[in-house]
C-alpha cells in the first residue's frame, strides 16, 4: 500500500513556494531529520497517504555523509522515490529476500514535528532506482496524513524504465504494484488534482 511519494529538491524554500503557486495549497512543515541534514514538508494525497517535500536544512551542520534521496545530486526538484507500507514489514523484508531481493535492514528513525511531538518509525533504505519503493513500518506514532494535513489528491503514479520487466519483478519481490512502462530513463509520475504533474 502507497504510504507517501518523496519529492526531493536542492532549494526546500524554493520549491515548497513553487508547489504553493501551482496546487493553490501550502504544504504543512513536517520536521528536520537531525543529522541527516534535511527538513521536510508534507501535503496529504487522500486517504493515509502524503507527499513528502524533503531538500537541506540550512539550520543543521552538514551530514557526514551525503543526504538521503540524492539531494546533493539534483539541480532541481524530482519525484525521487515512494515509499509502501506493508501490514508486516519484517515478513515482507524476507519474502523479498526469497525473491532475490534485498531491500536491507529496517533502521529505526524518527522527528519531532514542528509542534514539537515525536514521530517514530522503521524503514528500509531508499534506493537510487526511483521505481524501487523502499519500506516503512509506523509503530503506534501518528500517520502524517492524520495529521489534519492540507490536502491535494493523488490522481495517479506510474512508472517509466528502461527495462520494464525487471522493474516489475523488483515490484513483486516487494508485494508493491505500479503500471510501469518502457522509458529511456528510470523515472516516477504522479498526477494530482489540477491536472499537476511532478516527476
Amino acid at each position: 500500500m502507497l504510504d507517501h511519494l518523496v519529492y526531493a529538491t536542492p532549494d526546500l524554500v524554493g520549491t515548497v513556494a513553487a508547489l504553493e503557486r501551482r496546487l493553490g495549497v501550502r504544504p504543512a512543515e513536517g520536521g528536520r531529520h537531525l543529522g541527516l541534514g534535511t527538513r521536510n514538508y508534507l501535503l496529504g494525497l487522500g486517504g493515509r497517504r502524503y507527499l513528502e517535500i524533503i531538500g537541506p536544512d540550512p539550520e543543521q551542520p552538514g551530514p557526514d555523509g551525503p543526504r538521503w534521496f540524492l539531494i546533493d545530486e539534483l539541480a532541481g526538484p524530482r519525484l525521487v522515490s515512494w515509499c509502501v507500507r506493508p501490514a508486516d514489514l519484517d515478513a515482507t523484508v524476507a519474502e523479498a529476500r526469497r525473491q532475490g531481493h534485498d531491500p536491507g535492514e529496517p533502521r529505526a528513525m524518527s522527528r519531532r514535528t514542528a509542534d514539537g511531538d515525536l514521530l517514530e518509525w522503521r524503514l528500509t533504505m531508499p534506493s537510487r532506482d526511483p521505481l524501487t519503493p523502499f519500506l516503512i513500518d509506523w509503530g503506534t506514532t501518528v500517520h502524517p496524513a492524520d495529521r489534519d494535513l492540507p490536502e491535494v489528491p493523488l490522481r495517479s503514479l506510474s512508472g517509466r524504465h528502461p527495462e520494464p520487466g525487471r522493474a516489475r519483478a523488483l515490484l513483486r519481490a516487494l508485494g508493491a504494484e505500479l503500471e510501469v512502462e518502457r522509458g529511456d530513463a528510470p523515472a516516477l509520475v504522479a498526477r494530482l488534482a489540477g491536472d499537476v504533474v511532478l516527476s
